[in-house]
């Protein structure tokens, strides 16, 4: 399901705050897509300041993406309340309308039980969401502390200059301890 937005053409829905003191939707809850242009996504992130947030940038091609993407799952439902565990699809590429590509998008989600997780897809074409968010390809897990500021990103880049290799869930997974422990 894209939850829409009522108003005027090309408005895109922002995702809802969890209402204070509620968990976030358990893993057995259906998976939802919220469609989001780069100022809805960084509006999503802020609306969850005071908690570890974790945003995992993705794309139904991407083999790595869809290889490490139950991991994400598996983070939510390890951490519960304490992590917020946002999704981004970046399968948008401007040849179709972004409505197109959500029954591809929400099945994979609905597979990996990702019903627990804030999904998004960007309504803004992918090269230009990875010139906003700076990256030049997915994968890639952005983790910000609970202040709201970036503790670390992992994207390729990073992983070949900090690790000396591509990135996995293990190491979004140690960052994410650290944050907690703090």
């Amino acid at each position: 399901m894209v939850m829409a937005l009522a108003g005027s053409p090309g408005a895109f829905a922002q995702p809802a705050a969890a209402p204070a003191g509620k968990a976030q939707p358990s893993a057995t809850a259906k998976a939802t897509i919220v469609a989001v242009d780069h100022a809805g996504l960084m509006a999503a992130v802020a609306r969850h300041t005071g908690k570890v947030v974790v945003l995992d940038c993705w794309s139904t091609s991407c083999p790595p993406c869809v290889k490490e993407f139950p991991r994400l799952v598996a983070l939510q439902a390890k951490h519960g309340d304490r992590v917020v565990c946002m999704s981004l699809s970046l399968d948008y590429e401007g040849l179709d309308p972004v409505d197109a590509l959500v029954p591809p998008v929400l099945r994979f989600l609905q597979d990996v039980k990702a019903g627990g997780v804030i999904n998004l897809i960007a309504t803004e074409e992918a090269d230009a969401m990875y010139k906003k968010l700076e990256l030049d390809s997915v994968p890639a897990v952005y983790v910000w502390k609970a202040d709201g500021s970036l503790a670390r990103r992992f994207d390729e880049g990073d992983a070949k200059a900090r690790l000396g290799r591509p990135f996995t869930y293990d190491d979004v997974e140690a960052e994410v301890k650290g944050l907690l422990a703090e």
